[in-house]
């Protein structure tokens, strides 16, 4: 069973590593993952949705800071920026703490998150159609930085890209495409970081953790180098990529997911 916890720890890590930073939410194909881990087992394991993805998530926001140091550490001299990232940061702030407990209740919802993906679909497919890149991050307007903020209060359901709302927003408004990758990812670091500060908030203040730590520290650091890889990766790809074929894989993956949930509902006996 150790074993188990292991294997599964360091497969959530990878998906979590790879899928943070495309546009198709992490949430979401883990909150799958987990539905599909729980699937193949024949005992119904107890979920840790709040530890593991804590983790996981610590992981990439480590990943985060290791591609985008440099930029991190100039923010001390650009207070325009650092306003920009606060304004963007407010409404996650004020959504995340007023809905917090209906967003652990639902990230780790498979139907949920299959529906989050069609959202994300249609939102990037809009974003490419609409986007101009017209703007230079230096040129990023206050209200351009609170809108991003606002379409960000989404990412938290399941399904529900963050960087893929985040860039796609920054597109719509103008932005150049590196201009709104850059920007989508130093808006991550307070709002991963704060979720992150909540979720353990809930740990220390809950029951005593039983069983092994081990699952949970494989799981981080696996999400911390494979995030790492594909960051340095992926930000070439999404800057020049075309949104199309995010948008095309999260119709397949949402359909797809929704179908098999409905099938499983469909199929339970009535109370």
């Amino acid at each position: 069973m150790g074993d188990q916890k292991v294997w599964e720890a360091i497969w959530l890590g990878i998906v979590q590593g790879i899928t943070e930073f495309l546009p198709i939410s992490s949430d979401g194909h883990l909150a799958v993952a987990h539905a599909l881990l729980r699937s193949q087992s024949s005992v119904q394991a107890a979920e840790e949705p709040i530890e593991m993805v804590m983790v996981l998530h610590l992981g990439t926001l480590l990943s985060i800071l290791a591609v985008y140091w440099r930029q991190v550490w100039d923010l001390r001299r650009q207070p325009k920026m650092c306003l920009m990232i606060v304004l963007a940061t407010i409404p996650v702030v004020i959504v995340g703490l007023t809905f917090k407990k209906f967003f652990s209740e639902s990230i780790q919802n498979p139907l949920l998150a299959g529906f989050g993906f069609l959202v994300t679909a249609v939102f990037l497919w809009t974003a490419e159609r609409l986007e101009t890149q017209r703007y230079a991050l230096d040129q990023l307007k206050p209200w351009q930085a609170l809108v991003i903020g606002l379409f960000q209060t989404l990412a938290p359901l399941p399904g529900v890209s963050r960087s893929g709302t985040t860039i796609g927003t920054g597109l719509i408004l103008g932005l150049q495409r590196p201009a709104a990758t850059t920007f989508s990812f130093l808006i991550a670091i307070p709002a991963v970081g704060g979720a992150c500060v909540l979720f353990l908030k809930d740990m220390l203040e809950g029951a005593p953790r039983s069983g092994s730590m081990t699952p949970l520290v494989v799981g981080g650091i696996t999400s911390f180098v494979v995030g790492w890889l594909a960051l340095n990766w992926l930000i070439r790809v999404v800057n020049r990529g075309k949104l199309r074929w995010f948008a095309i894989y999260c119709l397949v993956l949402g359909a797809a997911t929704v179908t098999w949930q409905l099938m499983l509902l469909a199929g339970k006996p009535s109370a």
